[in-house]
């Protein structure tokens, strides 16, 4: 159009079908006249080309302290933030307005990509199907998760294969430790069917942490007993450079953002049993390996195959059943039935549990407790091993170490705080002895714990024994009624009979 300016796209379009047709052809194509054409053809240089670079419209407001004061502190500390340059600029030069902030960013990326240090290079790899699987653990308390009302302090010990991206996760209880890699590796290469020929870790620095010279060695030589179990050659990342594991890091998010999705969407966060929550995560970890089922079947069929049967998962400790109906372990105290004191029982330690024997006979499994962060110790009590004792002594229940951790549901702790307001301390001991004996005499715990909440909702709700044991009785009608009927004498004897009569 005469008067407007030609861009670069007509120029272009001009030279292509130039290659073609004649320049007055070319031009009509392009919507311009044909004396441009022929400029064109005399000078064929682009018209942004043409333009003179723009210059500076205001004063560079970092004229004076850019390269005199900025520069020398990037040489001398190449690692330190923009922003904290910008407010010492600032500290030193008040009159320095805010809005030059974006300023000195782009001037300082400028810098330090001309004439700053080089950086870490991430170089991609090639992963072989079957070669490698990499294991970490991630932190999961931020989610809020609860189990029966109580939030979840817990973590995810995460396995992947590098080449298919095959995944398992396992629910973890404590912190980073060997029996918790044993325990979630063995499942995951179970769960897979084979066994990579390499075994990526992070050192296990959380396992060897706050650990003697020895003990950082035993954990080592089990750790590297674990692999040859499964012929897998051990391998960890430097300290310190997560990127080295960027295969499970890089999962970790994704892990961890589906988890937290699906928890959004099942509209809560509450779960009644932990195994409910274990079944929870493993569902999401199914339909993530689903989407790669061909690439995990392929990567399979090339893994080692399994041993006969798994490793250890768990450390063997001797303890002592002490005069206190219970032993310590790991600044832990568990109660135990009082008919095992001063018996010395083997115990096998699990992420999240304990197996006890008594010499080669298995006896009962109890929940694994951690000591308080503070560093006092904790106590998993079942007052079942103690009611009974309790009943002779109930006077001890009022200044018991462990009497929290001793009843078994809210309800009761909050019955035997009324019991001491209403009553006095002996009767107080008493009755609430009583109350336990009675949950577990008649197997009515959840029952009875429905009750004392009824009460504790009225202002002067207090619970009658009497009352309480006869509503909580075997009930007569679903006794079975046992009748014997009598065998006569003479019964007897006309069995006898024939047996006199041959002897004769």
């Amino acid at each position: 159009m005469p008067g407007s300016h030609i861009n670069d796209h007509q120029v272009r379009l001009y030279m292509k079908m130039r290659q073609t047709v004649s320049p007055r052809s070319a031009a009509a194509c392009a919507a311009f006249s044909t004396a441009t054409a022929y400029r064109l053809e005399q000078d064929a240089q682009l018209p942004s080309q043409k333009k003179a670079p723009r210059g500076r419209r205001r004063p560079d407001p970092l004229a004076d302290i850019f390269d005199s004061e900025v520069v020398p502190l990037l040489e001398s500390a190449p690692g330190i933030r923009s922003i904290a340059l910008f407010e010492e600029m600032q500290r030193r030069h008040p009159e320095l307005p805010d809005g030059v902030r974006r300023t000195m960013e782009r001037r300082i990326r400028s810098w330090r990509a001309l004439q700053g240090p080089d950086r870490d290079v991430i170089f991609r790899q090639v992963h072989e199907p079957g070669r490698m699987g990499l294991s970490d653990f991630t932190d999961m308390a931020d989610l809020g998760v609860r189990i029966a009302g109580v939030g979840l302090d817990h973590r995810l010990y995460h396995f992947r294969l590098a080449c298919s991206g095959f995944e398992h996760a396992h629910v973890i209880l404590g912190g980073e430790s060997y029996i918790a890699l044993a325990e979630g590796l063995q499942n995951a290469l179970w769960a897979l069917g084979g066994a990579p020929r390499e075994h990526r870790s992070d050192s296990l620095s959380a396992a060897f942490r706050n650990l003697d010279a020895s003990a950082r060695e035993d954990l080592t030589h089990r750790y590297d007993a674990l692999c040859r179990h499964y012929r897998m050659e051990p391998s960890r990342n430097n300290r310190g450079v997560a990127h080295e594991n960027g295969t499970i890091e890089s999962a970790h998010g994704h892990l961890k953002a589906a988890v937290r999705d699906a928890l959004l969407m099942r509209g809560s966060a509450d779960f009644d049993e932990l195994a409910e929550y274990r079944r929870f995560v493993d569902e999401i970890v199914a339909r993530k390996n689903a989407r790669c089922a061909k690439r995990i079947d392929a990567e399979r069929a090339v893994l080692q195959p399994l041993p006969g049967m798994r490793s250890s998962d768990y450390e063997e400790v001797l303890v002592m059943v002490t005069s206190s109906g219970g032993f310590t372990l790991r600044k832990v105290f568990y109660t135990v039935p009082s008919r095992l004191i001063g018996h010395r029982l083997r115990v096998r330690l699990y992420d999240d549990r304990l197996e006890l024997f008594l010499g080669g006979t298995p006896l009962f499994t109890l929940p694994r407790g951690r000591a308080e962060r503070s560093g006092k110790h904790g106590h998993v009590v079942d007052y079942r091993h103690v009611v009974h004792a309790l009943r002779r002594k109930p006077m001890a229940l009022l200044n018991l170490v462990y009497r929290h951790q001793l009843f078994p549901r809210e309800a009761y702790r909050r019955m035997f705080d009324r019991l001491l307001e209403r009553l006095t301390e002996r009767v107080a001991c008493r009755t609430m002895v009583e109350l336990l004996s009675l949950a577990h005499e008649r197997a009515c715990e959840a029952e009875l714990a429905a009750v004392l909440e009824a009460l504790l909702a009225t202002p002067q709700g207090m619970p009658d024994m009497a009352v309480l044991r006869a509503r909580f009785a075997p009930d007569p009608a679903a006794l079975p009624e046992v009748i014997v009927e009598l065998v006569p004498l003479s019964a007897y004897e006309a069995l006898l009979a024939p047996r006199a009569e041959e002897m004769a």
